[in-house]
């Protein structure tokens, strides 16, 4: 039993997890990941902002949100004021605009610091998966499910697999990182 490539998807679940988490990570461009995920209270209940409205790019530093009730205009635009992204929603009654302002120095500096902290919690996902399989590898040498040899065979392929996904993650950073610093 395999207990490396068993588990194997869970080390592409964390990589699946940081690029969603650093995809909101706002960079000199507007893209819709910005706000997809804000939520906005319509209908009861609270949604992120890609349930309610369609969200467009304009143009390299403006979105357009155009919600599929105009009912649930008030609420986007509120939901937009409430969100940490210091960005002050114009409404024109058919669609919300958001012009997103040039990142300052300061600002970039925050963002590269917010990316690092992403980047070590999946770095500790990484290594709290590694020490779940290990723990399985452990218990089957200890159940006689696997033989000593096995078990060191295991050991050394789950290093391995550690270190490819660690680079990924660092490769993953390095890129987010020249993103935000590309003026």
């Amino acid at each position: 039993m395999n207990y490396v490539q068993m588990y194997k998807e869970e080390f592409g679940k964390s990589i699946e997890y940081l690029k969603t988490d650093i995809s909101s990570l706002r960079t000199g461009r507007a893209t819709p990941a910005l706000v997809e995920d804000i939520p906005i209270e319509a209908y009861g209940t609270k949604q992120p902002l890609k349930h309610v409205a369609a969200i467009s790019v304009a143009d390299a530093k403006t979105l357009n949100i155009v919600p599929w009730d105009k009912s649930v205009m008030k609420a986007v635009e509120d939901g937009i004021r409430a969100s940490q992204l210091g960005i002050n929603p114009v409404n024109d009654g058919k669609l919300i605009r958001l012009s997103l302002p040039d990142l300052t120095t300061e600002r970039r500096q925050e963002l590269i610091k917010v990316l690092h902290q992403k980047l070590e919690n999946s770095k500790i996902s990484i290594r709290k998966v590694r020490e779940d399989i290990k723990n399985f590898i452990e218990k089957g040498e200890k159940d006689k499910e696997l033989g000593e040899d096995e078990k060191f065979k295991q050991l050394d392929e789950l290093e391995k697999v550690v270190k490819e996904f660690q680079e990924k993650i660092k490769v993953i950073g390095e890129e987010k990182e020249k993103e935000i610093i590309t003026v």
